[in-house]
């Protein structure tokens, strides 16, 4: 134990002088999150600000009728009507941009409601990415006009609008924000969580493997009067420890961009915390660090056999797609985490996450996918030490 914990130190010290392995490990993690939001929420705001405050140019085409629409379009702030345009050249004006969106209103569409029917009217519009406020706005508008009709319609029968009105329909969801959280964003948060395990755990991997014989110590660390798992298993710790410390700090990075994002809700950012509370993020750690030691044993084993740390990054860095494709399809909807899916490698991790920030894990699932990922650790590290014992591994290409 004691050669183990002088082994784990030194290869600790040597991973944290490296400012690239610090970097991908605490800074990038840490810093992602906070300004990733920030970013995303500023130009969003902004962009539905921008949306919102447009004046749009609305193409208007009574054919006669409903007097009542242009005179509420005209006493509402934002809107440009444009009238005298042919209902077939409404489309082309749209086309080019010259209008926002057309409203034509039917030919007859006074006299049917006056006769107690339905009025035709078309809002014609091309989507954008703009959040769809100007569609939104004037439905608000059309909503409006509609209501005024059907108020004068039922005064004119002598009739109060509540008579339409049967039944009285309260909507009661029980769902917890917190759960509901959880299923929205709990199946991208493994996402990040997983790759940031394992983005934590490859420098360090590259570095005290290939690195070292890269460097040229590898040789004059094999001389010591250690056994050689012992070596190994140095190693091994810092580089599951870097892709525990990395997942976490993204955590924390997290917890830290919706803390202080001002245009969060109060009720969101409790909902928030309670979800990142030290209980949560304990057990998801839990989930990955048998992830960790799996991510480990594999990367050594690659960074042993390469001859350079150019190498070792040619081998290791195609593996990130791997990583995402399991974790992808956790994100899809219906993929739930059953027992065959507790048994799959990283879906498991992701689904289980997803379920634990939820609160709706089920234990006995949960066990399944501890004894799958301890069961994968086990051998991933008996396999990496067979492995590096051979010397073809250590000295290939040296």
């Amino acid at each position: 134990m004691k050669t183990f914990k002088t082994i784990f130190l030194k290869e600790l010290l040597d991973t944290v002088r490296d400012r690239r392995t610090l970097f991908v490990m605490v800074v990038f993690p840490l810093l992602l999150f906070p300004v990733l939001l920030t970013a995303i929420t500023a130009v969003q705001t902004s962009q539905i600000r921008k949306a919102e405050d447009k004046v749009l140019r609305i193409g208007l085409v009574l054919n006669g009728n409903a007097a009542g629409l242009r005179t509420l379009l005209a006493s509402r702030e934002g809107f440009e009507i444009v009238e005298g345009i042919h209902p077939d050249s409404a489309r082309a004006f749209l086309e080019r941009d010259s209008l926002d969106a057309a409203i034509i209103v039917g030919d007859a569409f006074d006299r049917t409601v006056e006769d107690g029917k339905k009025g035709s009217v078309t809002l014609a519009y091309r989507f954008t990415d703009e959040y769809s406020i100007a569609e939104r706005r004037l439905k608000e508008v059309l909503r409006e006009y509609e209501k005024g009709l059907v108020e004068k319609r039922f005064a004119r029968l002598g009739v109060q609008p509540d008579i339409v009105e049967a039944v009285a329909l309260q909507e009661q969801d029980i769902t917890p924000l917190k759960e509901k959280l959880g299923r929205t964003v709990g199946g991208f948060l493994p996402y990040l969580f997983v790759i940031f395990c394992f983005m934590g755990s490859m420098y360090p991997a590259i570095d005290l493997a290939a690195g070292e014989k890269e460097r040229g110590t590898i040789e004059t660390l094999l001389t010591a009067p250690v056994g050689r798992f012992q070596i190994l298993l140095g190693k091994f710790g810092v580089v599951v420890l870097t892709g525990l410390l990395s997942a976490a700090v993204s955590m924390i990075g997290l917890y830290v961009a919706v803390s202080r994002n001002p245009d969060m809700p109060q009720e969101m950012l409790g909902a928030v915390a309670s979800i990142l509370d030290l209980g949560t993020i304990l057990l998801v750690l839990s989930l990955l660090f048998p992830l960790a030691v799996f991510f480990a044993a594999f990367l050594l084993s690659l960074s042993f056999y390469a001859r350079s740390y150019k190498e070792a990054q040619s081998l290791i860095s195609p593996l990130t797609i791997v990583v995402i494709l399991p974790v992808a399809v956790g994100m899809i909807p219906g993929i739930e985490l059953t027992p065959l899916t507790a048994m799959i490698p990283v879906l498991n991790v992701s689904l289980a996450t997803k379920e634990i920030i939820a609160g709706t894990i089920d234990p006995g699932i949960l066990a399944i996918v501890y004894a799958s990922l301890l069961t994968l650790a086990g051998l991933s590290l008996w396999a990496c030490a067979r492995w590096v014992n051979r010397e073809e591994t250590i000295f290939r290409g040296g």
